[in-house]
């Protein structure tokens, strides 16, 4: 009996030994251990310090694995446990590098035989406890903005994500760090979520994204009722603290939610200890007085906004001017320059209906020169024109955000789990949140320090399309693993010089400083 429309049937494979949909995954394991996330996992993370069942490292890279594989919630390590090629190489990693009595002592965690390689769900519930503070959900006041403590099982993941990001640091040094502060909003169907600002129930984490090294930085998971803005100076204080050495040089972009005199005047005044003055882009409020004063600029100082400088130059529909503007809420001394602000706009291809201004409600402020309408928006910045950093410049700059930063949500919420929250419990949720920046982290460094040229570039959706998920074969011969690839003498190249590069990087961690 033909079992579809098309020639072909389906039979059960009855020899699966060995077998692997996901040759490309070990890869990503290894190069934890070569850049180091594995070793920090084992001296940050401490949740697990008896001697019985799972241990942190065993925990945590399970979940790593599971979002570079694709998978979405816990329940996807159970595909993960059945690709048995994939599990023998696992058990393997795990003793590699491990003096004898720790290979004993690890075998020794379970009472009876161990027939996992990958923990259960079930497992993988009960380690998040470990991250949520329940005495924390007591505090929350309710309809105010309340962002738990973290625990310090939680405190230790952003100390893992920095070690990891030393060593990347390391080998494609950076002097400047530009940092996008934005936050995501993840929609959920948890009972016990509270709205965000669309209305809708939401988590809304506050990330910072390090654009020269395509990483990120910092973040701090967030109920949706928290607003971007909310404690923003002090998130950006720890990220600081995160950068690692060889940096000498900050700058910071962010939409209106970073338009805080606080923060802004931290940045100006050279407050933090190592860096000194921030350089900042920040869009600032349209408000009344600000709209005031964009109308006293003279029609002839607006100049075309162009994309690019030079001969590559483009030109856009937007224009922009200097704007003499000094906020009612800031205050000045004699030693504090004041901030430049640059107003740029774009005539409206379709205007208000007329007499339809008042009940139209759109997203973005709007302006009217004669019969014109305009988009009108705002920046405030701190760079100075003397130093080359024209109005175009600066808004340039500060659109640049708009691309990576922004796309880099959609990565950890679709091409990765962190849009499929485990549970109801903060804690747990932010400690997945935390795992999946990791997760993004390591293919970040695998794509910029180990495949290189147009790999860069690529979503995690099409590398697990050309490198992750290409079937093979694990088998052992004289105590060595060795995997039979099915993608032809390309893909085999292809793993091969990434193995090679991650041996060099190997070599360079453990040579003498």
């Amino acid at each position: 009996m033909t079992q579809g429309v098309l020639p072909f049937q389906y039979e059960n494979e009855r020899t699966i030994q060995g077998m692997t949909a996901a040759a490309g995954l070990p890869l990503y394991l290894e190069l934890a251990h070569v850049l180091g996330m594995v070793e920090s996992v084992r001296k940050r993370l401490t949740a697990r310090q008896g001697t019985q069942g799972w241990t942190d490292c065993q925990v945590v890279m399970a979940i790593i694995l599971l979002n570079v594989a694709g998978g979405t919630c816990v329940d996807d390590l159970d595909r993960l446990e059945a690709d048995e090629g994939f599990k023998a190489l696992l058990r393997r990693a795990e003793l590699n590098g491990l003096p004898r009595a720790q290979r004993r002592d690890l075998e020794r965690r379970w009472r009876k035989a161990r027939d996992r390689a990958v923990p259960s769900p079930t497992a993988v519930f009960r380690y998040l406890e470990s991250y949520h503070d329940p005495e924390q959900e007591g505090l929350r006041t309710p309809g105010k903005a309340f962002i738990p403590k973290p625990n310090d099982h939680l405190k230790a993941l952003p100390l893992v994500n920095a070690d990891f990001l030393a060593f990347l640091q390391s080998r494609s040094p950076q002097t400047q760090a530009t940092l996008d502060c934005d936050a995501t909003v993840s929609q959920t169907s948890k009972a016990d979520a509270l709205p965000c600002y669309k209305g809708y129930k939401a988590y809304q984490p506050l990330n910072v994204w390090w654009a020269e090294q395509g990483v990120m930085l910092h973040t701090e998971f967030r109920d949706g009722n928290v607003p971007a803005g909310f404690e923003l100076l002090r998130v950006l204080q720890e990220a600081l603290d995160l950068v690692p050495p060889g940096v000498t040089k900050i700058r910071l972009r962010s939409d209106t939610a970073g338009y805080q005199h606080d923060l802004m005047k931290y940045c100006a005044e050279g407050k933090h200890p190592r860096f000194g003055v921030i350089e900042f882009a920040i869009g600032c409020d349209v408000t009344p007085q600000f709209k005031n004063a964009v109308a006293e600029v003279p029609e002839a100082d607006w100049k075309p906004c162009l994309k690019g400088e030079g001969v590559h130059s483009l030109p856009t529909k937007r224009e922009w001017a200097e704007v003499c503007f000094v906020p009612a809420g800031m205050g000045f001394s004699k030693k504090t320059t004041p901030y430049r602000y640059v107003a740029t706009r774009e005539l409206m291809d379709q205007p208000p209906l007329p007499g339809m201004e008042a009940q139209q409600r759109l997203p973005f402020q709007t302006m009217q020169w004669g019969s014109n309408h305009y988009k009108l928006h705002g920046i405030a910045t701190n760079m100075r024109l003397e130093a080359g950093w024209s109005g175009n410049k600066v808004i340039d700059f500060l659109y640049e955000r708009c691309g990576k930063s922004e796309e880099v949500h959609a990565v950890l919420k679709s091409d990765l789990a962190g849009g499929h929250l485990p549970c109801a419990e903060f804690g747990k949720n932010a400690a997945w949140w935390w795992m999946t920046v990791l997760a993004h982290n390591l293919n970040a460094a695998m794509k910029r320090l180990v495949l290189g040229g147009p790999w860069v570039v690529r979503r995690l959706k099409a590398v697990r399309f050309h490198l992750i998920h290409v079937a093979g074969r694990v088998m052992e011969r004289g105590r060595r693993l060795l995997v039979r690839l099915a993608g032809g003498a390309d893909t085999l190249a292809l793993f091969l010089a990434a193995r090679r590069k991650m041996l060099e990087l190997a070599r360079a961690r453990a040579a003498p400083a």
